[in-house]
């Protein structure tokens, strides 16, 4: 069920209420236009969330370079979390995953004619992006996990939250996950409650809009992680059938929320040993000989799975044994929109990123235009008690 995930710390309740005041007092600034936010004169669409890690942003990302790259030319920005370089990289033929990070390595790799950067300074990418020269036919921006990067004004703003960790029934970073306090989610233009599960009744989807408490002018969607045909990570792997029921599984991996994988493959496969690292684990020496050791433990036959994010932190890591090599496969995942709203969604989209090229016939918005497109007073758009929220489906 939605938030069964969720494990609260209440005794660290006087710590949240100082980062919840640290945040709000941020937010405040940003909101009175104390910290200026900066508008760009192209497409920029922001995918993120509130919560720490774990809400399919990756996927979610991949899934609007897919849509847009056959008809705008797309880049992508990220701010290269754990990544070995500094400051504005732009991905190339020769770019390795320590200098740009995993999650913008894995979109690399997946869409070569996507550009891909990295700047922990999203204006400055955003600028580097749209007026160097092999990049300045930039046509839309991407930006990946930068809900709470309020120094750049997107177009579109989605945020994501998880069917397991609802931010309805969640607290304060370090009670909770949360990053800032849940009205935070009234700056999204898209609400997306990923990970949903398949088998989810129109009448659970009824329950969530009514939870979630939009406003008038939020767009509400769900989806739910397909998980496509397993892959051999290595050369050494033979192809499997699809319709092959997978032997004993072990689950590697080094992501935030493990546990919907578990749920997914549990039925699938005849046991799960499951080995968790920390999100963005890097992998050492050390931890393939605790995978060769946990491998050669498992019944036979077994295979390793693990996901297209942890590829790339394992695809060059020493001292694999070639048993384990032979065995591991890459489970890819990819987005689907829910209650049939895939063509919905993707018009929303595409619709936004054509009204909005730089050589179009539609100006940038202002904000003051934008508020009045959401029918809300601009001077109001922060007083939660003073707006009326409908809720439709």
């Amino acid at each position: 069920m939605e938030g069964d995930f969720i494990k609260l710390n209440k005794w660290l309740t006087p710590l949240s209420w100082i980062y919840g005041a640290v945040v709000s007092v941020r937010n405040t600034l940003f909101d009175n236009g104390v910290l200026k936010s900066r508008s760009f004169d192209i497409p920029v669409i922001s995918v993120g969330n509130i919560t720490v890690g774990g809400s399919g942003k990756t996927p979610h990302s991949e899934y609007l370079i897919d849509l847009l790259r056959k008809e705008f030319k797309v880049a992508v920005l990220s701010r290269g979390y754990k990544r070995k370089t500094h400051g504005y990289r732009l991905a190339g033929v020769e770019t390795t995953m320590p200098q740009i990070g995993d999650e913008p390595y894995q979109m690399h790799r997946k869409f070569p004619d996507a550009y891909v950067a990295v700047d922990a300074n999203r204006c400055h990418g955003i600028d580097r992006l749209t007026t160097d020269e092999e990049t300045k036919d930039t046509q839309v921006v991407v930006l990946d996990d930068a809900f709470q990067h309020r120094y750049v004004k997107p177009g579109l703003n989605i945020l994501l939250v998880d069917y397991h960790r609802l931010i309805i029934y969640d607290e304060l970073l370090p009670v909770g996950r949360l990053r800032e306090p849940k009205k935070g989610k009234d700056r999204a233009d898209i609400v997306i409650v990923t990970k949903c599960p398949k088998d989810t009744k129109p009448m659970g989807f009824r329950v969530l809009q009514r939870a979630m408490n939009l406003y008038p002018y939020q767009e509400l969607y769900f989806t739910t992680m397909e998980q496509m045909p397993l892959t051999p990570m290595f050369a050494e792997g033979k192809p499997l059938k699809e319709t092959e029921h997978l032997p004993n599984v072990m689950l590697l991996s080094g992501i935030a929320s493990p546990q919907q994988i578990v749920e997914d493959m549990k039925d699938k496969c005849a046991s799960i040993t499951p080995m968790h690292f920390r999100d963005h684990h890097q992998y050492t020496k050390s931890d393939a000989e605790a995978i060769n050791m946990q491998y050669k433990m498992m019944k036979k036959p077994a295979i390793i799975i693990t996901t297209e994010k942890d590829a790339t932190r394992l695809e060059n890591l020493p001292n694999l044994s070639a048993e384990v090599r032979a065995a591991m496969y890459v489970q890819p995942i990819r987005v689907t929109f829910m209650q049939d709203d895939e063509k919905r969604f993707n018009e929303r989209i595409k619709s936004y990123v054509r009204k909005n090229q730089r050589d179009g016939y539609v100006a940038k918005e202002t904000d003051n235009a934008v508020s009045a497109r959401r029918s809300e007073p601009a001077d109001n758009s922060n007083n939660t008690g003073e707006r009326t929220r409908t809720i439709s489906f």
